[in-house]
């Protein structure tokens, strides 16, 4: 491995999605950049996520914004990038049982639609249609938007970081940071470089990060599992991925599978009463796969904010930015997140989300 350079402008650290995306939009303008990840490219939250690609998020217009901002980008990513993507449409179901979730919905769609997020209320027969594993049994209504498509998160990685070396950004692995310096110097087990700003994208070690920097950035870190059925007969190649609103039940196809999570166990509860809890609601849900057999799947860490909001901004007394704390989602945020930052280190429309 090449020694580090001396200085750069910026210095990214972390190389999944997310942090490949700051490092493209900073090279791209002319900015030296040099970006440190721990291990491999894409090996950490980006690894572990469902592979969908969606511009919906129930109740979060703001997010939805980011997320229509980047599906624009997503669809001229081979053209940016020379990296195809292979977008499947697959569509976003969202299956409300109670009347608050409806009320809800209602009271922030033009929200919703003013962000650009293209998503309607349909009833359960509809949303039967849809999903014909589905039970209408205790089903309210549905939102639906069609801009949701399976995709490869280890392609937009692997885009994004060769369009950024392409634009003179150094890209290191395996090279986990040790140290920051008040000024700015950061060090590595391999050497030290000094970076006029620090960029922390560390996805689920962010915290760890911030505090080498002396920065607070009140991110927790919590497991993630991803369940794969054995094969299913019957089911759609077109079967949108779907969410059961009250218990972050969702589902999508994954080839002759379905790929299966529901968040993670509660406190104090085991893995097995929380996977005993995940096929009863499972089975509720889609009578068709009552008593499939589960499997492990995959496995890996998120990084969250409070309310489950990102955190993109820089701290005021110190030229440290960061992006974190995308709890799963920073796969549908990459490209403006990329944007925001670039236009941070320009010092162009400073923002901080909550």
């Amino acid at each position: 491995m090449s020694e580090l350079p001396e200085r750069t402008d910026v210095l990214v650290i972390g190389g999944g999605v997310i942090g490949t995306s700051i490092a493209c939009h900073l090279a791209e303008t002319g900015v030296s950049t040099v970006l440190l990840e721990r291990g491999t490219l894409g090996s950490g939250a980006s690894a572990a996520t469902a592979g969908v690609l969606r511009t919906y998020f129930p109740g979060d217009p703001e997010t939805g914004n980011l997320a229509a901002r980047s599906m624009r980008a997503y669809h001229a990513f081979a053209k940016h990038t020379g990296t195809p993507l292979g977008l499947q449409r697959v569509g976003f179901l969202v299956l409300f049982t109670e009347e608050h979730q409806v009320e809800e919905f209602q009271r922030v769609h033009d929200a919703q639609r003013a962000a650009g997020v293209d998503v309607e209320l349909i009833t359960p027969s509809e949303a039967v249609r849809l999903n014909p594993l589905l039970s209408e049994r205790g089903l309210l209504a549905a939102a639906y938007s069609p801009e949701a498509y399976a995709c490869d998160p280890a392609a937009i990685v692997r885009g994004y970081s060769a369009a950024a070396q392409d634009a003179g950004a150094i890209l290191r692995t395996e090279t986990p940071v040790i140290g920051i310096d008040p000024e700015g110097r950061v060090h590595t087990p391999t050497g030290s470089i000094h970076a006029d700003t620090v960029v922390c994208a560390a996805g689920p070690w962010s915290r760890t990060v911030a505090d080498m920097a002396g920065v607070d950035l009140p991110v927790t870190t919590y497991p993630i599992e991803l369940l794969l059925t054995d094969p299913a007969a019957g089911v759609p190649a077109d079967l949108p991925m779907t969410l059961h609103a009250s218990s972050g039940l969702r589902i999508r196809s994954w080839k002759d599978r379905i790929l299966v999570g529901m968040g993670r166990p509660g406190t104090g509860e085991s893995r097995e009463d929380w996977l005993t809890r995940l096929s009863g609601r499972l089975s509720t849900t889609y009578p068709a796969l009552d008593g499939i057999a589960l499997h492990r799947g995959w496995s890996g860490s998120f990084d969250a904010g409070p309310n489950n909001t990102a955190f993109i901004g820089r701290d005021p007394s110190r030229s440290f930015l960061y992006a974190a704390g995308f709890s799963g989602q920073g796969l549908c945020q990459a490209p403006a997140v990329g944007e925001i930052i670039r236009d941070l280190v320009a010092d162009q429309q400073p923002r901080k989300l909550p």
